[in-house]
């Protein structure tokens, strides 16, 4: 499921989360208190968007850096500012990861990580699983997603434990863009861990930036109060 958000608008979008107040003063500093150490590490990013969380991993020593996503415009931006430079570090190309990681080697990563990525996929089950067969073991899982109770007041059915696709319009690259995206319970989320033989090692919903304040009071507020994102970290047994 992929809005043109991530197609049409990919360049608009890349410039518009390098400082904007839902990406990179809430969900970037949430998810990144989760990541822990990366220095050393063999890293997987999915939905890896136009390289933020690339940028992250590289200035932060990453080994190897291997990027995924849906969008071929998002990877071709990933390929300019990355392939170069680093050579063989980074690998980055499309692919549809409703279908689990086919090209990807048994027990090949120390850390995957995948930002506000998984709300897009019907079925968890198939990337989950491959996210455990490629990790090390104790190598770690962390990812962010819609709340499950943020998009509660969007469902057509009224059943917060059915799973139902959202329709929404967004604004991110100032323009209304229409996106897609599921519904799910908290309970599916972690029925899809505890499937794959993972378990959870921590979890927060979010601290918005106190910068948020001066940028928009409004916005503050909500984020404060009101729970939009959930970040998870598993691992995989040793």
């Amino acid at each position: 499921m992929m809005s043109t958000l991530y197609t049409q608008y990919a360049e608009e979008y890349d410039a518009a989360v390098q400082d904007n107040i839902y990406n990179a003063h809430f969900e970037r500093p949430s998810l990144q208190a989760l990541i822990g150490e990366v220095a050393g590490c063999d890293v997987l990013d999915l939905g890896c968007g136009t390289g933020v969380y690339a940028q992250y991993m590289l200035d932060n020593g990453a080994e190897t850096l291997t990027c995924i996503d849906y969008s071929p415009e998002m990877v071709e931006i990933v390929n300019r500012k990355f392939g170069g430079s680093f050579g063989d570090r980074v690998t980055c190309y499309a692919q549809d990861l409703s279908t689990g990681l086919p090209d990807e080697a048994d027990e090949s990563m120390d850390l995957v990580i995948s930002p506000l990525m998984i709300h897009y996929l019907e079925d968890l089950t198939p990337l989950f699983s491959d996210i455990a067969r490629v990790l090390r073991k104790s190598g770690r899982f962390v990812f962010s997603t819609h709340h499950p109770f943020a998009d509660i007041e969007c469902s057509t059915s009224g059943n917060y434990f059915k799973r139902e696709i959202v329709h929404d319009v967004w604004d991110t690259v100032g323009v209304p863009v229409d996106v897609q995206f599921f519904r799910r319970s908290l309970t599916e989320i972690m029925q899809a861990i505890s499937g794959s033989g993972m378990v959870v090692t921590g979890m927060n919903e979010g601290m918005v930036s106190e910068a948020v304040k001066a940028m928009s009071a409004d916005h503050y507020a909500f984020l404060s109060t009101k729970p939009n994102f959930i970040f998870i970290a598993c691992q995989k047994p040793a």
